[in-house]
């Protein structure tokens, strides 16, 4: 395939995901931010892969971005980070328990747990079903007073019927599901600026 044929195919692509994604599923997720903010509830995020360079960046726009003057500011920790701990967990525990087991040190009534994963904890492959980590870490949250946002792409998975609010980047494609959680968490956090700006 010819280079520009390959560009214009991948931009097409990305309008097509544009025109298709549930609007109001991000309004739900802004909402969502803005409320765990206004009642000091922590935002725990986490992501396997790729996904969890998103978290961490997620969680850095939220934490820095959203600085306006003295007004209050997020309370956010993102958990694929600590790799000693992680690194710990998973020796220990199994991969399966690392998110899970921090949630039971922290997590609080209130709180809110948001998961990235491309294909939203369905399918496997050699070790086995995908991102279990996270749907634990997503049900431990709502089984202990809190709520659980997930991103995820293709078909949703299982992260679309378990969430209190699933955002779906509706496309089969790894690279443009993690691309799009990129382009959403800017989105969001540049939004929960501008209305805290308004406060």
């Amino acid at each position: 395939m010819a280079n520009m044929k390959f560009i214009g195919q991948y931009f097409d692509e990305m309008k097509d995901i544009i025109s298709r994604i549930d609007r109001k599923k991000i309004d739900e997720v802004v909402e969502a931010l803005l409320h765990a903010r206004a009642n000091g509830n922590t935002i725990y995020m986490m992501g396997n892969g790729g996904s969890a360079s998103t978290a961490t960046h997620f969680t850095c726009d939220l934490s820095k971005v959203t600085i306006v003057g003295n007004k209050k500011r997020f309370r956010v920790m993102c958990l694929n980070d600590n790799i000693p701990l992680v690194s710990a967990l998973t020796n220990d525990d199994g991969w399966s328990e690392i998110y899970i087991e921090q949630l039971k040190n922290h997590f609080r009534k209130g709180d809110v747990a948001i998961a990235f994963s491309v294909h939203g904890g369905s399918g496997s492959d050699k070790a086995g079903k995908w991102s279990q980590n996270l749907l634990k870490g997503l049900q431990y949250a709502k089984d202990n007073g809190g709520s659980a946002i997930g991103f995820s792409g293709f078909d949703g998975g299982a992260m679309k019927d378990m969430c209190d609010v699933c955002v779906v980047v509706p496309f089969d494609s790894t690279p443009q599901v993690e691309s799009f959680h990129l382009v959403l968490e800017h989105l969001i956090t540049f939004c929960i600026r501008k209305k805290i700006e308004e406060e």
